[in-house]
């Protein structure tokens, strides 16, 4: 092992520029035409190439978990990243590895001669650390579109979950969807700094986007009134279909909360509880109530 490592050091040292632009242009085969500018391209394979070379200089072939790999586990991790948030495949990033074995045997192949068996050795040698350089890449790919995907989950969850300010001092907040816990800990804290932003007296929670109203759900639609009461906002809750009322009933479920069919109701009785009158336009003219007895 140490004669293989020795004949890698030395192909990687005298040739790492033939090899990068070799390397390169696989590379750019490999990947959709304007899918990654050929200028990054090539920083991030010089990048790689000479931190490869310090591996092998310092550290041990058979393993890249060592701490001599760091700076190329850390570089792996950068470009599987960016290439995860460009939306490449889990082949075309994996590319940026694999593609350097055609050149790097090439050069193995000049240094080796007509040395079938060394020739052999050597290759195997690099093949056994490449393969383990594209499976680490592979494992970063997938935890970095992983944690992609619970960063959209966690972003749609708060678009989810609006807090409109009605009026002063009436807020709405419109449900869509199945309330789970992480989901009701998003609804809460939102309504909440909104409370405390708009010093709002109502909180009108509206179900109607909700499509079942289980026990369990019930009991985060009551921790979020629970909360909201807490810091001196009363709430309604506005949208309860009749199919969603037979079901609460038919399970037991007391929400022990004010609630309305439809938000407009919701609206309304917020308007009086809050000493406010909504008067149509024409039924103010006809009945000769002035302005500032509407407000």
């Amino acid at each position: 092992m140490a004669r293989s490592k020795a004949l890698l050091q030395g192909v990687l040292d005298k040739n790492a520029d033939p090899l990068v632009a070799r390397w390169v242009e696989l590379q750019r085969k490999a990947l959709k035409s304007g899918q990654l500018e050929a200028s990054e391209l090539e920083s991030q394979s010089k990048k790689f190439v000479k931190a490869l070379q310090s591996a092998v200089v310092s550290g041990d072939i058979e393993s890249i978990n060592t701490p001599a790999w760091a700076e190329v586990r850390d570089l792996l991790e950068e470009v599987t990243r960016a290439r995860a948030l460009q939306g490449f495949s889990p082949s075309e990033t994996a590319t940026f590895v694999f593609a350097l074995k055609e050149p790097l045997f090439e050069y193995l192949r000049r240094e080796c001669g007509k040395d079938a068996d060394k020739l052999a050795d050597e290759i195997m040698t690099a093949s056994t650390l490449l393969d383990q350089i594209g499976l680490y890449t592979t494992e970063m790919y997938q935890k970095s579109r992983e944690q992609i995907i619970q960063r959209q989950q966690e972003e749609m969850m708060e678009l989810s979950t609006p807090v409109v300010q009605l009026w002063r001092g009436i807020l709405a907040l419109p449900l869509i969807g199945t309330l789970d816990s992480a989901r009701t800990q998003i609804v809460m804290e939102n309504l909440l700094q909104e409370i405390v932003k708009t010093e709002a007296e109502i909180a009108i929670i509206d179900i109607t986007g909700v499509p079942t109203v289980d026990t369990l759900v019930a009991q985060h639609l009551l921790k979020t009134v629970e909360a909201a009461r807490l810091m001196g906002a009363d709430c309604l809750i506005s949208g309860i279909r009749p199919q969603i009322a037979q079901t609460l009933v038919h399970l037991g479920v007391e929400l022990n909360v004010v609630s309305k069919a439809t938000m407009a109701d919701a609206l309304s009785l917020s308007f009086r509880r809050i000493g406010k009158v909504v008067i149509d336009r024409k039924t103010k003219k006809e009945s000769g109530i002035s302005e500032s007895a509407a407000d």
